[in-house]
């Protein structure tokens, strides 16, 4: 079953990662479906990337809200 990618949140996709890769890894799938694979990690860590990048965003002090320095 596969979950749209919309929908995944940050650790979904990290664990669906982690799961790809480990069966790259196995070495027991044939080459179609390790490139298969391989084109779904990337996609996962697309994903992570961009959940990351949306709470780094959140969670930024912007400059005007900073204290002034010491």
């Amino acid at each position: 079953m596969t979950e749209p990618a919309e929908d995944l949140s940050y650790e979904r996709a990290l664990e669906l990662l982690d799961q790809t890769l480990a069966a790259i890894e196995d070495g027991n799938l044939p080459l179609e479906e390790v490139l298969d694979a391989v084109d779904r990690a990337r996609r996962y860590l697309l994903i992570c990337e961009r959940r990351l990048e949306e709470a780094k965003r959140r969670i930024e002090i912007r400059p005007e809200a900073a204290p002034p320095p010491p």
